[in-house]
């Protein structure tokens, strides 16, 4: 059973810093497609960050490339998004995203984050 369990989400002042991270199970974590997603108040879904199955190859939306940074930690099948430099712009739920080999996506059940003074 795939399970993919986000954490990391709180509140921060702007200008501050979080790190999320997405524990995967259930499938072969290497072989898959990561990706960040999130969505605000009353927005849609959009796509944040990807790592590519070798994990090398990474790819951002150009509203938070140099901000945020997603990496992956294949001993730990542990997706991780640093995010700095926060505003109340990025408050919104963020959402683990895989991608299996099968071309099968799963989702995650979301974590807050909220960016306030």
């Amino acid at each position: 059973q795939v399970q993919l369990v986000e954490s990391g989400g709180g509140l921060v002042q702007p200008g501050g810093s979080l790190r999320l991270s997405c524990a995967a199970s259930g499938f072969t974590f290497s072989s898959a497609a990561m990706s960040w997603y999130r969505q605000g108040p009353g927005k849609e879904r959009e796509f944040l960050a990807s790592s590519f199955r070798s994990g090398t190859r990474t790819n951002y939306e150009t509203s938070v490339e140099g901000r945020f940074t997603i990496s992956r930690d294949k001993a730990k099948t542990t997706l991780y998004l640093q995010m700095n430099n926060l505003s109340p712009e990025d408050t919104a739920i963020y959402y683990c995203n895989a991608k299996t080999i099968d071309d099968v996506a799963y989702w995650g059940q979301g974590t807050e984050v909220t960016v306030s003074s």
